[in-house]
């Protein structure tokens, strides 16, 4: 019996490993099952190091150039034959949107249960997953009784802890013999310094307030000089203004940074539901009534094009850009 991580790599892991691996080294602690983890991608070479301190025993590097990214064909079976090979009594990933496809494809296959888009797991003689239903107003405490339980973990929330463990020994494999019906031929990153959304540890997002999509840069700038992602309501998106995977919301993306900066956004419920367990949430608008002031720690009454300029100023200061 074991517990499996799944490690969620772009060319290069993703944060999100390490809060994945934390919460799975802490359910090892408690079970006293071994730790194992799954690389499938071209190298994780000296990454490895930086899996040292969560109790992972092994991690077993699928590495071709043909799993460079993902495809469904090739890791489903990587992670599904592992799972079997080391008895895996839990699997842990990522709630992005690689991880959810690629756990619920795994899931699938094992014919087992899946908890998806997880704000915390525990084990009490089998794997206890915490996650928010209907827009965030109730939080489901779930037991997943079949083997292996299945949990992918929310990015951002959970708070990844190390102890004195030393890295996990490697396991080369190369990759298994498997038919591959779609093969990446390119792929078109997005623009240098784009922060993913639902990765991002600060979200700057805009609604109707910002007047028109010429105004963008305004909160651009922001974010560049935050290192930050940028976000929007539902209203800028259905005006066109931004295109749909920018949008935070009920019916966008859930996001669950360190900070949450919104400008000219009212903090309708449908928006709330995407950022309110930000861990700090700043609000900027002219209407002293608008929702968004009820649930943010820190408001600002005025016009954005006044304050988020003057913020950015500052900001540059502190940080010396």
């Amino acid at each position: 019996m074991s517990i499996l991580a799944i490690l969620e790599q772009r060319g290069e892991l993703k944060p999100c490993v390490y809060e994945t691996l934390s919460a799975a080294g802490a359910v090892a602690k408690v079970s006293g099952m071994p730790l194992n983890a799954v690389y499938i991608g071209a190298g994780l070479g000296k990454d490895a190091q930086s899996l040292a301190g969560f109790g992972a025993t092994t991690v077993y590097a699928y590495e071709d150039s043909d799993l460079t990214h993902f495809t469904p064909d090739a890791y489903v079976p990587i992670v599904v034959g592992l799972a079997h090979e080391l008895d895996a009594k839990v699997i842990l990933g990522s709630a992005t949107s690689i991880g959810k496809v690629l756990c619920a494809s795994v899931a699938g296959r094992l014919g087992v249960e899946l908890a998806q888009d997880c704000t915390a797991v525990a084990w009490d003689g089998a794997l206890t997953a915490t996650k928010p239903l209907y827009a965030g107003k109730v939080v489901a405490e779930m037991r997943l009784d079949t083997a292996p339980a299945m949990a992918t973990l929310r990015p951002n929330v959970v708070r990844v802890e190390r102890d004195d463990s030393p890295p996990p020994a490697v396991v080369q494999r190369g990759k298994p013999e498997i038919t591959l019906r779609t093969v990446i031929r390119d792929v078109v990153s997005a623009a240098a310094g784009t922060v993913e959304l639902t990765e991002a540890k600060i979200v700057v997002s805009g609604g109707r307030g910002i007047g028109g999509p010429e105004n963008w840069p305004v909160l651009q700038s922001l974010c560049d000089t935050l290192g930050a992602a940028l976000g929007a309501s539902r209203a800028a998106v259905d005006a066109g203004w931004i295109a749909h995977p920018h949008q935070v919301g009920q019916t966008g993306k859930v996001v669950s940074p360190d900070v949450y900066i919104a400008c000219g956004i009212s903090g309708a419920i449908q928006h709330q539901a995407g950022m309110r367990t930000a861990r700090l949430i700043v609000a900027i608008n002219k209407d002293p009534d608008a929702p968004i002031f009820k649930i943010c720690d820190y408001g600002i009454v005025g016009d954005m094009f006044e304050i988020v300029p003057a913020l950015n100023e500052e900001f540059r200061r502190v940080l010396g850009k």
